[in-house]
């Protein structure tokens, strides 16, 4: 049984201000000195990183797409554990999920799988009375309790008190009301938020000021005994732990740094948890593998960004290139595919693909049920799985080869040509998987590593 206090925050849709809200939340409780647990619904990476400035802890993805719902609630026991509340985030509006499958996948499916209350955040600047109407539809609306409202965007005292006699109207408390704050504001840019690792003093100061904003705005004591009245969840906790891990402790680079800052929290445990010894790797700063290393695993984030200082770092890249040319094991998914390409965007890239890559205008996103068509060190050929797509590049091969040393494609999904590039030591795609779904991800990676002689 898990007795973890929660609460959902969802809004009717996308830039109503649910991460200012989460965000803000979660740093007014830290500060209280209430060990709180951030969450987020979808396979988002941005939020969560502002989520764990404000927590002081790794912030999450809940994503039963990704995962399969009867996961949701180990995940949530797992990274609660020895926390007093936690605040999940929702995705898009509170009913949107995954496209043409109802509610799937949406913030009403998590907080049901959760049993856990809603609080709905109102983007009120441009409304009155009429606020009661869209709060009425979304409380009878489903089956999910909604708890409370916060009103974001408030213009004034007059404007606030009428926006709470409209919700009172209705029987749905208001539980806070925010004014504009530009303190507040996060930067973005073509895919979203810029991440809290590639601003982190600007992003703690606003995390500060959304604390500050909150407290004065929110009525924590309120809120909390709503968290507080969710039942006990039936769930046991995941556990990262392999059955039998790899012997040897090989040592697995995985990537990190401002360029690198899409991977869920669950992906290093795992590997930790199959036998490896972890050890991040920074491609900006470091000019080197770690010492030992028998397999590199390079996530998300914006390499586009970054292109020419990844470029600049030679010896690295070389390493890189010497790694995959002695047969030890990558893993790439998205940005880590543009940066194993020869190049990215005219700037020189680590060889590995026989490849260029390039930023386009077209945004590529959402889900994918996936089958593999090669065997790699991820997975072998025939396995299904399903992940998520989110770029603004394409990937072009240089030859009628997919790799050089020739390979095949890593991945086959409905209405779209064969994706990504698999060979027995590496696969390299634009899709970004939860390896929670699946442990055998991780623990095929690290027998393969181990399998390799350690280098001289």
């Amino acid at each position: 049984m898990v007795t973890v206090p929660r609460i959902v925050i969802a809004a009717p849709a996308s830039g109503h201000g649910k991460t200012t809200v989460a965000t803000g939340l979660l740093a007014a409780y830290a500060r209280r000195g209430l060990p709180v647990s951030p969450f987020k619904v979808g396979p988002d990476y941005i939020d969560p990183g502002y989520h764990a400035l404000a927590a002081g802890r790794p912030g999450r993805n809940l994503d039963p797409v990704m995962v399969g719902e009867e996961l949701i609630g180990p995940l949530f026991a797992h990274g609660s554990a020895g926390t007093e509340l936690a605040v999940v985030e929702g995705v898009m509006g509170l009913y949107d999920g995954r496209t043409g499958a109802g509610d799937t996948g949406s913030t009403a499916h998590v907080a049901s799988l959760l049993d856990a209350p809603v609080v709905l955040v109102v983007n009120a600047a441009a409304q009155g009375r009429s606020v009661a109407a869209l709060v009425h539809g979304f409380r009878s609306f489903g089956t999910v309790r909604l708890g409370g409202v916060i009103l974001n965007q408030v213009g004034s005292d007059r404007h606030e008190a009428l926006l709470r006699e409209a919700c009172e109207e209705v029987g749905t408390p208001v539980l806070g009301a925010l004014r504009r704050a530009d303190a507040v504001e996060a930067p973005s840019r073509h895919l979203g938020l810029v991440p809290a690792a590639e601003r982190r003093a600007e992003a703690l100061a606003s995390v500060e000021a959304l604390a500050a904003l909150v407290e004065s705005s929110v009525d924590l004591d309120a809120l909390l005994a709503l968290a507080r009245s969710a039942p006990p969840l039936r769930a046991t906790a995941w556990t990262p732990e392999a059955e039998a891990p790899v012997p040897g402790r090989p040592v697995v680079a995985l990537a990190g740094g401002p360029a690198f800052t899409f991977a869920y929290a669950e992906t290093a445990e795992l590997l930790a948890g199959a036998g490896a010894e972890v050890v991040v790797v920074d491609p900006l700063r470091d000019e080197a593998l770690p010492a030992g290393t028998r397999a590199l695993v390079v996530g998300g984030g914006f390499p586009e960004v970054y292109a020419a200082e990844l470029s600049a770092n030679e010896p690295l890249r070389r390493e890189v290139a010497s790694l995959a040319a002695a047969g030890r094991p990558i893993v790439a998914e998205c940005a880590g595919l543009l940066w194993l390409c020869r190049s990215l965007d005219g700037a020189p890239m680590c060889g590995v693909l026989d490849a260029e890559a390039a930023m386009t205008r077209t945004l590529t996103l959402g889900y994918r049920d996936a089958v593999a068509l090669t065997d790699s060190p991820l997975l072998p050929a025939g396995a299904r799985i399903t992940g998520h797509e989110f770029h603004r590049t394409t990937v072009h091969p240089r030859s009628g080869l997919l790799l050089e040393p020739a390979g095949g494609a890593a991945w086959a999904w409905r209405e779209a040509d064969p994706e990504g590039f698999a060979t027995p030591g590496l696969h390299a795609s634009y899709l970004h998987l939860h390896w929670a779904a699946e442990k055998a991800l991780a623990h095929r990676l690290v027998a393969t590593a181990a399998a390799v002689p350690a280098p001289a």
